[in-house]
């Protein structure tokens, strides 16, 4: 799964990183522990334009009496987004990509009875490009809330080390493809949710001050000391 993440850029070099246009009001404050409910960039068409927008996380299906529903919904498996009562409608035409500089996971330490996070991101350092979905809500009183989720799979040779799943991260070649509305073949698209090789990624062990969801600054991500 993808339970934290970072997102630190900020967002005209988001936007140029992903050839998008800047949305109107888009944003945000650095953050180092992006948690569920937050808000969030996400890359999508929208009016036939890639535009950079902001969303909740965790995304809320249209069907859903209240907003609490996407708590729960921060992930969609790869393996069942396309049939899935929430995700099948997304799948099919409300794909986004969700920008993240690296992210979080657990490694169980049963000598010491706790889990010790890990910080994953990219060798290089360039930017991951999440597969993600959206979907619009529309409150009973009050105007319409975007959200999205991210889609995970199972986790390459690397990631396996730490943890079995991962976030689907799409290589550039396969961006426009994903964000087409207009293409809505489900074989098609599930052939780009695979693992993104081993070789771009990197982790080391980080404080266990992530744990708290309001903690949001740099010294997140910095290795501890041996």
């Amino acid at each position: 799964m993808c339970g934290r993440y970072v997102s630190a850029s900020p967002a005209e070099d988001v936007a140029a990183y992903f050839g998008a246009e800047l949305g109107a009001g888009v944003g945000l404050e650095p953050s180092y522990n992006v948690a569920p409910t937050n808000d969030v960039y996400a890359v999508l068409v929208s009016e036939g334009l890639r535009t950079l927008a902001t969303l909740r996380w965790g995304l809320i299906p249209p069907w859903a009496s209240d907003a609490k529903i996407g708590n729960r919904m921060i992930n969609a498996r790869s393996e069942t987004v396309a049939e899935s009562k929430a995700y099948r409608r997304p799948f099919r035409a409300r794909r986004c990509i969700v920008p993240a500089d690296g992210f979080y996971e657990w490694v169980p330490i049963p000598a010491e009875q706790h889990k010790q996070p890990m910080y994953i991101h990219r060798v290089d350092g360039e930017p991951l490009a999440f597969a993600g979905l959206w979907e619009r809500w529309r409150r009973p009183e009050g105007d319409p809330v975007r959200s999205t989720t991210i889609i995970t799979g199972p986790a390459n040779d690397r990631i396996a080390a730490v943890h079995d799943r991962m976030p689907i991260v799409l290589p550039p070649s396969a961006w426009e493809h994903w964000l087409d509305p207009d293409c809505d073949d489900a074989s098609v698209l599930r052939d780009l949710l695979v693992p993104a090789p081993s070789k771009l990624f990197t982790f080391h062990p980080v404080s266990r001050e992530v744990n708290n969801p309001r903690r949001k600054s740099p010294h997140l991500i910095e290795p501890l000391a041996p």
